[in-house]
Order: structure tokens, then C-alpha cells, then sequence
């Protein structure tokens, strides 16, 4: 998981992981975890000084959220602004190509296939040539085209949650760790 320096108004320094943001505005002094919704973790003093067990909370109920709830998706959910198809987003085409050798033109989708920490693919959904194109080949091919992509969503939807709660279990254990060799100074 990853962590940054927060340096809050007192001048305390803290890391703190994502998902966990620092609030200092007027009256209002406290964490705020913004995974699987928002809430607030006030410190509940004005100097700052119950910032360290507000924080500790904060990341608690991180914890607990990110053995529970799914990965927040990165994946666009509707079409851009600014395409002009009706189809759906991570689906591209009819794409009408002359391939080098040939006289006719063929036609095919592109798929979008997302892949969580490494680039996506893209995949050729094979419609017919300019001879053999139907509607009803096109609908085919776009029903294969929506199904592939909504597979490949699912199966990254997985694999962000899955990287997410082994990084939650990383984080549990260096929390418990800290606790001990805290425990053992004192």
C-alpha cells in the first residue's frame, strides 16, 4: 500500500496510506477515509493532539473496509463525451480494413481487454468482408465484443480487489509489528 507524508498544522508528521486524507479547515481537524464511501475521524482537539489516535482509527476502519468491500473500479462505466458511436465503452468499430494481398475489404471490432498492473490488449472481433457483412453477423459480433469486454472487466474487477486485500494484509501486519516493538520499548 502506499504511504505519504501528512504534516498537519501542529507541525506533527505522520504516514499515512491512501485512501485516508488529512481535513484542517476552521473548526474541523481530522482524517477522512474515502474507501467504500466517506467519513470523518476528527481529532477532536484543537491543537492536534488527538490526530495520531484519529488517524489510527482511520486506518482501522480501512482495514476492515478493504477485507469486506471490492476494489474501487478505475474502469470508465459509460462512453467519453466525445465518441460518436452508440457502442459500448472499450468497444471500437466497425473497422473496415484492405489487407495487404487482397481485393475486398473486411470488418471486425476492437475490444478493449483491460488488465489490472500491466497494459491493456486489444482484441479484433472478425465481422465479414464487404461480400459477407450482414446486420445480423454485426450484432453477433458485437454480442461476443460486449461479452469478451464484460469478462475481461470482471476478471480485473478481481484482481484490483485481490492486490488491494493483500496490501490491507501487509499494512495489518506492520501495524501489528509496530505495536509489539512499540510495546517492548516501553
Amino acid at each position: 500500500m502506499k504511504f505519504r507524508e501528512v504534516i498537519i498544522f501542529s507541525g506533527e508528521t505522520f504516514q499515512v496510506p491512501q485512501c485516508i486524507q488529512r481535513i484542517d479547515h476552521r473548526a474541523t481537524h481530522g482524517w477522512q477515509l474515502r474507501y467504500g464511501g466517506t467519513r470523518l475521524y476528527s481529532d477532536h482537539s484543537v491543537d492536534g493532539s488527538g490526530a495520531a489516535t484519529a488517524l489510527a482509527a482511520a486506518t482501522k476502519e480501512l482495514l476492515k473496509r478493504i477485507a469486506k468491500l471490492p476494489a474501487p473500479s478505475l474502469l470508465q462505466r459509460g462512453p467519453s463525451a466525445s465518441k460518436t458511436s452508440d457502442l459500448p465503452p472499450g468497444i471500437s468499430g466497425p473497422i473496415v480494413r484492405l489487407r495487404r494481398g487482397s481485393r475486398t475489404r473486411d470488418c471486425s471490432l476492437s475490444v478493449l481487454i483491460p488488465r489490472y498492473g500491466d497494459k491493456p490488449l486489444r482484441r479484433s472481433i472478425y465481422i465479414g468482408t464487404e461480400n459477407t457483412y450482414t446486420l445480423a453477423r454485426f450484432h453477433a459480433a458485437l454480442d461476443r465484443a460486449i461479452e469478451m469486454r464484460k469478462v475481461a472487466e470482471a476478471n480485473y474487477e478481481k484482481a484490483a480487489t485481490r492486490h488491494k486485500r493483500e496490501q490491507g494484509r501487509a499494512l495489518k501486519a506492520k501495524m501489528a509489528e509496530d505495536k509489539l516493538q512499540q510495546s517492548a520499548v516501553n
